[in-house]
């Protein structure tokens, strides 16, 4: 059971830079008045904010801190269960959020998220919505079982019946599945890769086994070949190698033919130059009959004789040209009769290195087969090894099946223990057996608040509702003030329950305006007796009929403004 002790508040919402403390379990039921805006209800954002980080009404957190201190809001609530006493400051501007356990602060190592996880599951045991279902009712922000969807329904109800350990255990089971999937697929990977191993070397132990003198001589005959192979490509090398001093030999005056041909044009060029200039003088007597440098007159005797000579000179010259003509072509000839040669003997001496690259090669493929034969002579050693091998090999798959078999054992066993924690698995069973209880006593509560119909939840947790003549109703179907009778009647079941499970029991009963809205005299009536049965629970109730209920209760708290400030007055 926890039992609240003390909350108190500061520079939240109206209330200034100074304490308003309530003690919640002085006095047995106590009515807190106050008027519009005094700040009655801050105490609910107090407890809702000081245990959840949110308050009870749809107020922006932001917007909880006082507006005209500004900062400094902060709120404490004290409490005890499970043999020790708690106490929890929340505050904003600073942010704090600290939680001390017989007086020693709990180890804030851990994120908000996982010190409120903490706080809500390991010490409360409830969440926001179960603590505004058992423990406050009000009428602004505020939402009815009855109202809430099916998951959050039983998200209350599981809280409720302290089996939210399934849940708990259903997710660890989702992870410990997803990791046993995950090593499944890795150990399968491990032992088709063990398996593919052990069948190649099972055929090389067996190829080992094998008698290997067949072998053998056909590497000593695939050597012999090649050795022949060789010597037939050395003595073509040499062969090709007489071939190219033969003809290097002819072609040992290229340099000396290279020269005539070179000095034949030079020749060519000066016999070109002679008769060019004899070809011009022979123009120039042709046509002229003075020089023009003296202005001398020349004689035709002398321009014949010159003529004549000159035209000797030509048919000279002309007969030289077409000699040397002659002898560059056949020098010309010559060269390239030895271009020719030369050419051939480029491509003797590639074929002599292509031979003795092929003979590098097939040297090296001689002593290649010499090692597999070798490794083929000592066959025995290496069999015996390979087997030693391979009955390792076999071990380690016998070893890696097993795994593999105890893993998807494992699978078998979360699969089940998965559907046993599924909404439709244990849970549904505990809630079968605890459905007649909760229906009784909602019915119970329902004819003590002079609301007589016949209220059932089923497994879905939706309800029917029959009147005395037997007409269906759901919820929506009711007026106001029945529904909140309905509401009332749930939530004091939900304590009811609570307190049978030990759960979520608590000393604690918060009614914010329910006198005030939709219940009639009778209600009111009914509805405080119901109050005044309850044990162990101190009660407070939030109201504007402070002058119609003040003499039904123990003890009256008031609320104030002053200075635009909230004050609590005892």
């Amino acid at each position: 059971m926890i039992l609240f002790r003390k909350v108190k508040w500061k520079n939240l919402l109206s209330t200034g830079n100074y304490f308003n403390e309530v003690d919640l379990s002085k006095n047995i039921n106590t009515l807190i008045v106050g008027v519009n805006g005094s700040g009655k209800s801050t105490m609910l954002d107090a407890l809702c904010f000081g245990l959840f980080g949110k308050p009870f009404r749809d107020i922006p957190k932001a917007n909880l801190t006082n507006s005209i201190n500004g900062k400094n809001c902060v709120v404490e609530i004290e409490f005890d269960t499970n043999n020790k006493s708690y106490k929890v400051i929340r505050g904003i501007k600073p942010n704090t959020f600290e939680i001390y356990v017989d007086g020693e602060m709990m180890n804030q190592e851990a994120t908000v998220r996982d010190y409120q996880e903490q706080l809500e599951k390991f010490i409360l045991r409830m969440n926001y919505k179960s603590f505004t279902q058992i423990v406050v009712l009000g009428s602004a922000s505020f939402t009815p079982f009855m109202q809430l969807s099916s998951r959050d329904r039983r998200a209350i109800i599981e809280d409720l019946l302290d089996i939210q350990i399934f849940s708990t255990m259903n997710k660890l089971v989702k992870e410990e599945l997803s990791t046993n999937k995950e090593l499944t697929g890795q150990k399968k990977h491990e032992l088709q890769l063990a398996q593919q191993q052990f069948t190649f070397e099972e055929k090389r132990v067996n190829e080992l086994k094998q008698d290997n003198n067949d072998k053998i001589t056909k590497h000593e005959q695939d050597i012999t070949n090649n050795e022949i192979n060789i010597r037939k490509l050395h003595d073509e090398i040499q062969s090709i190698g007489s071939r190219v001093s033969e003809i290097q030999e002819d072609i040992g005056n290229r340099i000396e033919t290279e020269k005539k041909v070179k000095r034949f044009h030079q020749l060519e060029a000066q016999i070109e130059t002679n008769l060019s200039k004899y070809k011009k003088d022979i123009d120039f007597f042709q046509h002229n009959d003075s020089c023009p440098t003296c202005r001398q007159h020349i004689e035709p005797t002398f321009k014949d004789g010159e003529v004549t000579v000159l035209k000797e000179k030509v048919n000279e010259c002309s007969h030289g040209l077409t000699e040397l003509e002659q002898k560059v072509l056949e020098e010309q000839a010559k060269l390239n009769a030895i271009a020719e040669k030369q050419k051939e003997v480029q491509e003797l001496q590639i074929k002599i290195a292509t031979n003795n690259t092929s003979i590098t090669e097939i040297t090296k493929y001689i002593q290649k087969i010499k090692e597999q034969i070798e490794e083929l002579q000592n066959t025995k050693t290496k069999s015996d090894a390979e087997e030693v091998k391979l009955q390792a090999l076999k071990v380690e798959i016998e070893s890696k099946e097993s795994e593999y078999k105890d893993l998807l054992e494992e699978k078998t066993y979360y699969e089940v223990a998965g559907s046993l924690l599924k909404d439709t698995g244990i849970k549904t069973k505990i809630i079968k057996q605890y459905l007649p209880v909760i229906n009784k006593l909602v019915n119970k509560y329902l004819a003590k608040l002079d609301f007589f119909v016949n209220f059932t939840l089923d497994e879905a947790f939706q309800e029917t509702i029959k009147s005395r003549f037997r007409d269906d109703f759901t919820y929506n179907n009711f007026s106001q003030g029945e529904k909140q009778r309905i509401d009332m009647a749930l939530m004091l079941t939900w304590r009811s329950v609570a307190r049978l499970k030990n759960s979520t029991n608590t000393n604690l009963l918060v009614l914010d305006e329910t006198f005030d809205s939709s219940l009639d005299t009778t209600g009111v009536d009914e509805l405080i007796k119901i109050l005044h049965e309850l044990d162990e629970v101190n009660i407070f109730v939030i109201s504007h009929k402070g002058d119609i209920l003040q003499d039904k209760f123990e003890s009256v708290i008031k609320f104030e403004k002053q200075r635009n400030f909230s004050r609590m007055i005892v």
